[in-house]
């Protein structure tokens, strides 16, 4: 019964054929794996540790070590891992490493399998998916100079069944990846500074919804919100926001997404007619006189700790009845400031501002599914610069430094010593909650810690989608045009 349910829970990953264990082989020496649990029940559906373990000594001997990365805790302690040494890079799930994590993790990992020949490394967070899939090709691209296509192909075709998506599909996490080839053929020069948002300019801006910048904190263990913009610091410059948004408004959109998502699939040309005649009628949330072109200038300034930003939108909608609002929209982007400056091109001497833009297919939504809710925007554009940069060590572990450039300790991403057993997780659901005093000048927006905390999604059986990068051009125009 077990070993049916940890069947069904790893169904979309590709296992390795010596093991029935959730374990794939994407080199000889790098094993992805789901995280292992020693605790009842979830070794009813992961990876038992003591059948890992095994498993790992009969194949490999003494010849293995563990990198995990979740934030969310471990699931074992280290004393557990007889005779294995366990490396704790944790952040948070569903989203992208700190790029100041990437060199210290891969610069570890090839310690270890430069150090004797027949050594593996084998990587986890939960899935052995998002997470190890942006490790693993990071080293791959960056110490076995693998190009970016052929990393993210090969952790595919072998973690993942057939028909079940991409092995890393989350955008932020692939535009990670992306850097990370820019940043390898650059020269592995990489410089750390305090990112700052100077606005927000967010097209077709509907209503009900909270714009957030948020960044790492505690070596990238936790996400912190930094600003919250509130309505005193919205300009709408075209259009308008209508200040009134009910339930009713995310369940017709919702609706009206479905009628024409039926409409396509038939061949009948009456049915579609009609199916668009309704959807109009229907889905008024996306007309233009309810939606807007929007500037965010904050009141004071918004320093992030590093070069990592993250932009979080959340749609609330306010019911009839109850007095609760309906969270129907949850996404967010992370960007580098070195990177979207241009930093591995220039000699790793990147503009100190610029603009990062993204649309709204492009975003990451909850879970890192396309669950993303009903749209809140059409586009977004951030204006940033980067204050307090500061020279780090550029290639992990080993000290590979930059010509010219003498290495210095990393300040904002180290291995964590101690493993956490029970993190903590707060991820987000769509659904009904109580409104909150914070929500009443954002646009009818809600942003309490606690509320984010509350509503957790499920976290284990998990449904795997595609997802696409969107377009990252230049900036072209603005919000005033």
């Amino acid at each position: 019964m077990a070993s049916l349910l940890r069947h069904l829970v790893s169904s979309p990953r590709l296992p390795s054929p010596d093991t029935p264990l959730d374990l794939s082989y994407i080199t000889p020496s790098l094993i992805a794996t789901s995280g292992p649990s020693s605790t009842y029940p979830r070794t009813l559906y992961r990876n038992p540790l003591p059948q890992l373990l095994r498993f790992l000594n009969a194949k490999h001997s003494s010849r293995w070590a563990i990198w995990e990365f979740r934030a969310e805790g471990t699931g074992y302690s280290d004393d557990e891992v007889d005779g294995g040494q366990v490396h704790h890079f944790p952040w948070p799930d569903h989203h992208p490493p700190p790029f100041g994590l990437v060199p210290e993790i891969v610069g570890s990992m090839r310690e270890w399998l430069r150090g004797e020949e027949g050594r593996v490394a084998v990587v986890h967070c939960k899935a052995g998916k998002g997470r190890s899939g942006t490790v693993v090709c990071s080293y791959l691209i960056s110490e076995e100079v693998w190009s970016r296509e052929a990393a993210e192909a090969r952790f595919t075709e072998r973690r993942m069944r057939a028909g079940f998506g991409a092995g890393v599909s989350i955008p932020s996490q692939r535009r990670t990846i992306g850097y990370v080839e820019r940043w390898a053929r650059g020269g592995k020069r990489y410089r750390e500074g305090r990112g700052e948002v100077l606005e927000v300019h967010v097209w077709g801006l509907r209503s009900g919804v909270r714009v957030a910048v948020e960044g790492f904190v505690e070596g990238g263990r936790r996400i912190e919100t930094v600003y919250t913009f509130g309505a005193a610091e919205r300009e709408v410059v075209r259009g308008v926001i209508r200040d009134e948004s009910g339930f009713a408004d995310a369940a017709f959109e919702t609706m009206g997404q479905k009628k024409k998502r039926d409409a396509n699939s038939s061949e009948s040309t009456s049915s579609i007619n009609e199916t668009a005649a309704d959807e109009k009628h229907s889905i008024s949330s996306n007309t233009p006189s309810e939606s807007g072109d929007v500037v965010f200038r904050p009141s004071t300034r918004v320093l992030l700790p590093t070069n990592d930003i993250n932009i979080d939108f959340e749609r609330r909608t306010k019911t009839k009845y109850g007095g609760f609002t309906m969270l129907s929209s949850v996404a967010h982007v992370w960007f580098n400031t070195f990177f979207e400056g241009r930093g591995p091109e220039q000699g790793g001497r990147a503009d100190d501002s610029g603009v990062f833009e993204m649309e709204w297919e492009g975003m990451d939504g909850i879970k890192g599914s396309s669950r993303k809710g009903t749209r809140a925007f059409d586009r977004m554009a951030v204006v940033w610069r980067v204050v307090d940069q500061e020279e780090q060590k550029v290639g992990g572990v080993g000290g590979e430094t930059a010509e010219g450039g003498g290495a210095q300790e990393t300040t904002n991403a180290c291995e964590t010593s101690l493993a956490e057993t029970q993190g903590r997780d707060g991820e987000r659901e769509l659904g009904l909650r109580v409104p909150d005093d914070a929500s009443a000048g954002i646009s009818r927006a809600s942003s309490m810690a606690d509320v984010a905390a509350r509503d957790r999604v499920p976290d284990e059986i998990e449904g795997v989608k595609p997802y696409y990068l969107g377009d990252n051009s230049h900036l072209n125009g603005s919000a005033e045009s």
